[in-house]
């Protein structure tokens, strides 16, 4: 007897999304990730979803559909210009903003203006207060509650 089973991976995130803005953070690094996921969601303005398998972050994009993505460039599996160029192709997705995280670039370089493969990015390491501001200035505006 075969079955069809519908999963839905992201049951928490239904109610949260309607009342917030919903950021996507894909950073390999699992403690940065987690802690950025903690103090964003404690400002109240943000439901945040973190992803440290870069092979699986598209899948997660589909799935999630956020208003950001927060974006590590190295990480080992794959580099987040190969992750953006998947999302980037993806129809459904090719909108989302997309914030690039380095610890390859120095915050001067950050206020500078340059962008990496047309994408803004923000210098790690990184305070919660720049965050929220890098945020804000990317996240689209009917996105902002």
């Amino acid at each position: 007897m075969n079955r069809n089973v519908e999963a839905n991976f992201f049951p928490q995130i239904v109610e949260s999304i309607k009342e917030k803005a919903c950021i996507l953070i894909i950073d390999n690094n699992r403690d940065f990730a987690h802690s950025a996921k903690l103090a964003l969601e404690r400002t109240g303005r943000y439901f945040v979803y973190e992803e440290n398998d870069a092979s699986k972050a598209h899948q997660t994009a589909q799935g999630l559909k956020p208003d950001l993505i927060l974006l590590d460039i190295a990480m080992p599996e794959a580099d987040g210009g190969e992750v953006a160029a998947r999302i980037e192709s993806d129809p459904t997705l090719h909108r989302i903003p997309i914030v690039f995280l380095t610890a390859l670039v120095t915050k001067a370089e950050t206020k500078s203006g340059l962008q990496i493969q047309g994408h803004p990015f923000l210098a790690k390491p990184i305070g919660i207060p720049e965050l929220v501001a890098g945020i804000e200035r990317y996240l689209p505006v009917h996105a902002a509650f």
